[in-house]
C-alpha cells in the first residue's frame, strides 16, 4: 500500500480503450496501478501459466475451459477491451476456389490457437450461419503445448476433430505463403512470446479475405443476431477479491470512465459503431443499445453464447454459467 492506496500490478493491451488507463489519464479509486503494455497472445499465456499479474485482460473461452475444470484463480469484471467480427478475418488462398464458406469444407485450415475466443466464435458462426462443422475441416495449430493456452487448461482435440501441430521449424504465414494450407481461420503477425508468424499475408498477391466485404457480412450477422462477439474480459486474482471486494466495482468504474474519455476524444473510437452498422446510410434499423457496453445486464445474450460456443464444440464438458465466473457486485451492472 502506498498513499493509503492498494498497489496493484496490471497487464493491458494497447487500444483506444485502455489507453487512457495506461496513460494513467483515468485513475481507479483506492489503486496504484503498475501496468505492463503486452500482446494478448503472451498476456493470456502468462496469466494462465505464471499468475504474473494482479489485474488482466483474459481470453473468455480460456476463462470458461478454466472454469470448466476447476481453475477458479480469477474472477472476472464485465470490462470488454475487444470486440470483432472474427469470421469476417478469414484469409484464404486465392487459388484454391473458396468463394463462400461453404468451400472450407475438406479444407487445410491454420487456426494459431484451437481453443482462442476468436476461433471459437468463428466456427460458432461458420456453423450457424453456413452449415460449416469443425470436423468438415483439417486443421492445423501453430502454438506448441508449451507455449500455448490450452498447455495451462489441458486442452486435448474434441472428438473426431481433425487437429495437426504445425512443427517449429515453420509457421502459418509460411505454409499459406507456400500453399500448404488453403486457408486461415485468424493470423497473428504481433511479435510476442507465443505467436511465431512474420509474413504479411493481407498484401500477399496469392491470398485474399473469404468475405470480400467483410464490413458487410458484420452489419448482416450484427442485424440478425444482435451478437457483437465479445473476446476479452478483464479479471482480477480471486483471492485478492475475496480479501478487498471493493476492488471489482472500483475497476469497472475506471474502464467505463475511460471508454467514455475515448468516445469524447478520438474519432476512431466510433468504429464500433461502423461496424455494426449504427453510423451512415447503412444505420441498422432500430438501433439503440450501445456495441461496446460494458457490465453483465447489457452483454449477457453475447456471453451465454460464447459459454455456448465452447461447450458445443467440445472444450467444455459442461457449460458454464456467465453467474459462475462474474464477480458478484458486477452482476447487477
Amino acid at each position: 500500500m502506498t498513499s493509503g492506496r492498494m498497489d496493484l500490478s496490471i497487464a493491458l493491451s494497447d487500444n483506444a480503450r485502455t489507453r487512457p488507463i495506461i496513460d494513467g489519464e483515468i485513475l481507479v479509486e483506492g489503486a496504484n496501478l503498475h501496468t505492463t503494455v503486452v500482446h494478448p497472445s503472451e498476456m493470456f499465456w502468462r496469466q494462465l501459466k505464471y499468475a504474473d499479474f494482479d489485474v488482466s485482460e483474459m481470453s473468455m473461452s480460456s476463462l470458461l475451459i478454466a472454469a470448466s475444470r476447476g481453475d477458479y484463480r480469477w474472477v472476472a469484471i464485465p470490462v470488454y477491451t475487444q470486440r470483432m467480427f472474427f469470421h469476417t478475418r478469414i484469409l484464404v488462398r486465392a487459388d484454391r476456389g473458396i468463394n463462400a464458406p461453404a468451400d472450407l469444407k475438406g479444407k487445410r485450415v491454420g487456426v494459431p490457437e484451437y481453443q482462442q475466443t476468436s476461433a471459437i466464435w468463428s466456427r460458432g458462426i461458420l456453423q450457424n450461419e453456413f452449415g460449416v462443422n469443425q470436423r468438415d475441416i483439417e486443421w492445423f495449430m501453430e502454438r506448441t503445448p508449451d507455449m500455448s493456452h490450452g498447455g495451462s487448461t489441458g486442452f486435448t482435440p474434441p472428438e473426431g476433430v481433425r487437429l495437426n501441430r504445425i512443427p517449429p521449424t515453420t509457421n502459418i504465414g509460411e505454409m499459406m505463403a507456400k500453399g500448404e494450407l488453403d486457408a486461415t481461420l485468424l493470423y497473428l503477425t504481433n511479435t510476442n512470446l507465443v505467436d511465431r508468424s512474420v509474413i504479411d499475408l493481407e498484401n500477399h498477391p496469392m491470398v485474399r479475405r473469404m468475405f470480400s466485404d467483410g464490413g458487410a457480412e458484420g452489419r448482416r450477422y450484427y442485424a440478425k443476431t444482435g451478437i457483437y462477439p465479445i473476446n476479452h474480459t478483464m479479471v482480477i486474482r480471486r483471492e485478492l477479491h475475496e480479501k478487498h471486494p471493493w476492488i471489482a466495482l472500483n475497476i469497472y468504474s475506471a474502464f467505463l470512465n475511460a471508454k467514455e474519455h475515448t468516445l469524447k476524444k478520438a474519432k476512431k473510437a466510433l468504429q464500433p459503431w461502423l461496424e455494426v452498422g449504427a453510423l451512415g446510410p447503412e444505420a441498422a434499423k432500430g438501433f439503440s443499445a450501445d456495441p461496446l457496453a460494458y457490465g453483465v445486464k447489457a452483454a449477457r445474450p453475447v456471453l451465454e453464447m460464447i459459454s455456448q460456443f465452447v461447450h458445443e464444440q467440445g472444450l467444455t464438458e459442461r457449460r458454464v454459467a456467465i453467474d459462475e465466473v462474474f464477480a458478484k457486485s458486477t452482476l447487477d451492472v
